[in-house]
């Protein structure tokens, strides 16, 4: 049976400003730097805007970005937790807009100064509230694991464990990425691939992950353009159909500290998303051609291409050794360079990266795409989708 939203609305328009360490402006005026990029890219007006989505942590109240985009009327308005992990949320919010009729015009923005304002990389002290998220870092916090690295490094230690993975399993997965990005003038490590013995060579952060398992710490900002398909057909660019979109928590989650699980080297929330999506598409692995996966660091790359089916459960390691993820493989990651490369713009760049491979325009451009996966933060309550090429 068809899924109802299916192809129901689609990407037209995506904008950014540069990726930097120091953008030397407000957040809210690279949100609506990348936001009127994008309308304009879509061909649009900004007063034909009337939705905003974004997500966890973005300091941009809608109302203020409305405002200052010169809005009229916003009828639709989200904001989604659980950081990163919410970055594909905004596609399926704003699918469900525009196939409702709540909306006609939906931007999905996420702007930051993640370098030179403030880093999401330092120690987490949780604070002194009584509630249920304080309360559930008492599990962790005490013990030392107080920074994404160390709670990712416990995961990673044990799918090393399980599946016999290396230091240089997770950093071929840092090389492919970093020799996309190398091609990618709008990358900040453009010109600048590294080699597996680089990697190797690069500092302990938490064992197991190197300094070049980690992604970078960026200023800059990302808006994306959704309207309905029918609509999308008229405008200026070959449509980025929204093909699936979902989000996904599991049993036991906790927020990229779940080690009460029986299970922590595997990501069950990512299979949970990638059971609906392939559902609501009507696809299976084989039907996608590239992906945008996230990498907030290298080693969680792996559990995804399991959990999607490319490969089986521990072979990741393999289907990465095996060139599969680069540039001519059977399933090109990561082509703008991914966080690890271009930009860490909380995931959001990737979902525009994901629309220049369906549009045929990327510096790394796959052969034939049809179907192009994107997925959200890892280890968290997630979320991600599928961009097809429309007919």
């Amino acid at each position: 049976m068809r899924h109802p939203l299916r192809d129901q609305a689609a990407v037209v328009g995506i904008g950014a400003t540069e990726f930097s360490k120091d953008s030397g402006r407000s957040e809210l005026k690279l949100a609506v730097e990348a936001i009127a990029a994008a309308v304009a890219d879509a061909g649009l007006a900004l007063h034909e805007v009337d939705g905003l989505c974004t997500y966890a942590m973005d300091k941009n109240p809608e109302i203020e970005v409305f405002r200052n985009i010169g809005g009229r009327d916003l009828k639709f308005f989200s904001r989604i937790d659980y950081g990163g992990g919410a970055a594909c949320a905004p596609l399926l919010q704003a699918a469900l807009a525009v196939h409702a009729g709540v909306a006609e015009v939906v931007v999905c923005y996420r702007a930051m100064n993640e370098r030179s304002q403030y880093r999401f990389g330092q120690g987490f002290i949780a604070p002194p509230l009584p509630n249920a998220e304080s309360a559930n870092w008492g599990w962790t916090v005490p013990f030392g694991l107080v920074t994404p690295a160390s709670w990712v490094a416990m995961a990673a230690r044990r799918y090393m464990h399980d599946f016999g993975a290396t230091s240089e399993d997770f950093g071929r997965v840092s090389v492919a990425c970093r020799r996309h990005a190398a091609n990618n003038p709008h990358a900040w490590f453009y010109g600048k691939p590294i080699t597996l013995a680089q990697h190797q060579a690069s500092r302990w952060i938490v064992e197991p992950l190197r300094l070049l398992d980690c992604c970078q710490e960026s200023d800059g900002a990302v808006a994306i353009v959704v309207t309905r398909a029918e609509r999308a057909r008229q405008l200026r660019h070959r449509p980025a159909l929204i093909r699936a979109a979902a989000q996904g928590a599991t049993d036991d989650q906790m927020n990229m500290t779940s080690f009460y699980r029986a299970d922590i080297s595997a990501l069950p929330e990512i299979g949970l998303v990638a059971r609906q999506l392939y559902a609501m598409g009507g696809l299976g692995a084989g039907d996608i051609q590239s992906a945008v996966l996230y990498d907030h660091f290298s080693p969680f790359v792996l559990p995804q291409l399991e959990a999607f089916g490319f490969c089986g459960r521990g072979e990741g390691k393999d289907f990465v050794k095996d060139g599969n993820i680069e540039i001519g493989g059977a399933l090109p990651v990561n082509t703008h360079g991914g966080q690890l490369g271009e930009a860490y713009i909380h995931g959001l760049n990737g979902v525009a990266e994901a629309v220049r491979q369906v549009r045929g325009t990327s510096v790394n451009q796959v052969a034939d795409v049809e179907n192009v996966l994107v997925t959200a933060g890892t280890g968290v309550p997630t979320s991600g989708a599928i961009l097809s090429a429309a007919t």
